[in-house]
């Protein structure tokens, strides 16, 4: 997105700022009236006994102070419109963005920053401009207006004014110079904390499994205690602004009665022109006080913009075709095909990977922890996008794939299952979006967990708990394998997906997808006895596959594939039992 997407997003809206400054510079207006009526009412009127004076101005005085009352509400209005209405575009352009961004892409912001950007960032900038366009407006009116009086009251002690308005200008920008870079560091800082509470939150069993409240509790005190210091830091400058301006304020208001009462003994001036010049004095260090605070607010929304920013001008790292093609069949193809997650980082996760799926057939990938099983599935889907080299997926270049279209026809069942709050119904649905009740009794029917739905109270209207607390792995695994068959995939990858289930459970799953013809399956595993039955199965080892064949092929030619066989095994396991 070129140029600030807060500019852009305020298009359609602007009208709301433009009215919100119009009835803030009338209601000044108004305001600014008042003391000049002020003082003829006090030396054309009292002073000079006038009684048709005193009602006059009186009234006149009453209908300024009702007319400012009643711009200032309109203004209230039209900036609380825009403010509201600004917040939620910028929200919703932002998730939208965010949604779009490819692995890579999301793999540059920690998920609690973005969280921060969506909310507190936000919210920022909405409360800069509800409590901001008054002051940003009203301070410059009541600054210029104050002063063209005060000199049309008297010159001479205007020019008292004049002497400390340097001072006042000096002490602000100082505030603003040491204030400014504090609140970056302040919303990267609430970054950390969301982080820590989220990773708390995500893993509080694991917490209090292993009685570590104690040791969670120092890691969020010792984040919150250097929010905590540098919120201090910050409003130990920002909080001088007041007092410095009032000091000064105080000041000019005693220079002027001094110098003020003498001139009056000496009739130079009115009592009432020199009450009237003293709340022109006041309003117009209220605009400074104003407009210095103004000037703080908006260097903190200045710092949630630019993050805000961030996220609108990260470029994308996937580029998607404008008219994507169709996927053909299930078939993939890796055609000496490289990958790594960054591309600064020195060394591939995936090296020189050659290998054709073909379509309809089932694939078994075996491998040590961190051997890059997961990472090669997900590229057919093209979570990541390749390094070097081609991959085809139903016989095209998957790059010029219509990505849609690719990852509809792609079911994954990772190895770590998500589940959402919601029905059980809802939740399958999300494989096929208004499929009936008898299609989801079907695919749970294939992913084994039939008799779940007879111990689940209320059936597929269980409502699930965040990330599904209420089931146990294996009840979530199944499910999920559910939910990716109501795709009906050209493509089925199974990441480990079976792992939280006993061996009877997973010989009955391979055997219900076997019964599925015409979609090609990938399955990563742990267990020899979950791939043994595939058409052929990939060795990896440190990002490449080193061999390929089938069950008893490998037996005979691959020494890791043998090692892992036999360690299975020698471990006493009923694999073989189930088949």
């Amino acid at each position: 997105m070129e140029g600030s997407a807060v500019l852009e997003m305020s298009k359609g809206i602007r009208r709301y700022f433009v009215w919100a400054i119009i009835f803030v510079g009338i209601e000044t207006g108004f305001e600014v009236i008042i003391p000049l009526l002020m003082a003829s009412l006090i030396d054309d009127g009292i002073m000079q006994n006038n009684l048709s004076v005193f009602v006059n101005s009186g009234l006149a005085m009453l209908a300024c102070a009702l007319g400012s009352l009643l711009f200032g509400l309109l203004y209230a209005r039209c900036a609380a419109r825009a403010s509201a209405r600004l917040a939620s575009r910028l929200r919703v352009a932002m998730f939208d963005r965010i949604e779009n961004f490819s692995f890579e892409n999301i793999d540059h912001f920690e998920s609690s920053g973005l969280i921060t950007r969506l909310t507190s960032d936000v919210q920022v900038i909405q409360n800069t401009i509800t409590s901001g366009i008054r002051p940003i407006a009203r301070g410059p009116f009541m600054l210029i207006l104050g002063i063209i009086m005060c000199f049309a009251i008297s010159p001479q002690l205007s020019l008292i004014f004049l002497l400390v308005m340097p001072v006042l200008l000096v002490t602000v920008v100082w505030i603003v110079s040491r204030v400014a870079p504090q609140y970056r560091l302040i919303q990267k800082t609430v970054d950390a904390l969301n982080e820590v509470v989220e990773e708390n939150l995500i893993a509080i069993r694991l917490v209090k499994s292993f009685v570590r409240e104690d040791m969670e509790l120092e890691r969020f005190d010792a984040v919150n205690e250097e929010l905590a210091a540098l919120t201090e830091k910050t409003n130990h400058f920002a909080f001088l602004n007041v007092p410095a301006l009032q000091g000064s304020m105080y000041t000019v208001i005693l220079l002027l009665l001094g110098i003020g009462s003498a001139l009056v003994m000496g009739g130079s001036i009115q009592v009432g022109q020199l009450t009237g010049l003293l709340s022109y004095v006041l309003q117009i260090m209220n605009s400074f006080i104003m407009m210095s605070n103004v000037f703080l607010l908006l260097t903190r929304s200045l710092a949630s913009v630019r993050r805000i920013e961030d996220v609108f001008h990260e470029k994308p790292a996937m580029q998607k075709p404008e008219h994507g093609k169709i996927t053909k069949d299930g078939s993939v193809d890796f055609d000496h095909v490289s990958f790594k997650y960054s591309r600064e980082a020195k060394e591939d996760v995936l090296s020189d990977v050659s290998l054709h799926i073909p379509s309809g057939s089932t694939l078994g990938i075996i491998g040590a922890t961190g051997s890059a099983k997961s990472s090669l599935a997900m590229l057919i889907p093209r979570l990541y996008d390749i390094s070097s080299g081609t991959l085809k997926v139903g016989q095209e270049n998957i790059k010029d794939l219509d990505v849609h279209d690719l990852r509809e026809n792609v079911g994954m069942v990772l190895q770590k299952n998500t589940l959402f709050s919601g029905t059980v119904r809802e939740n399958l649905q999300w494989g096929r979006p208004g499929a009936s009740d008898q299609e989801l009794l079907e695919a749970i029917d294939l992913a084994g967990a039939s008799e779940l739905m007879a111990r689940f109270p209320g059936g597929l209207d269980l409502e699930l708990g965040q990330s599904g607390v209420n089931v146990s792995g294996g009840q979530k695994q199944r499910l999920c394998i559910a939910r990716a068959l109501l795709k009906k995939p050209k493509i089925l990858i199974f990441d480990d997906s079976t792992s939280a289930v006993d061996t009877k459970t997973d010989a009955k799953i391979r055997n219900n997808l076997a019964s599925i013809h015409g979609m090609t399956q990938i399955i990563i595993a742990q267990r020899i006895s979950s791939i043994r039955h595939c058409d052929q199965i990939a060795v990896m080892d440190n990002g490449k596959i080193v061999q390929t064949g089938t069950h008893e092929e490998l037996l005979r030619t691959s020494s890791i594939y043998r090692e892992i066989y036999e360690s299975q095994q020698g471990g006493g396991s009923a694999d073989e039992s189930e088949n």
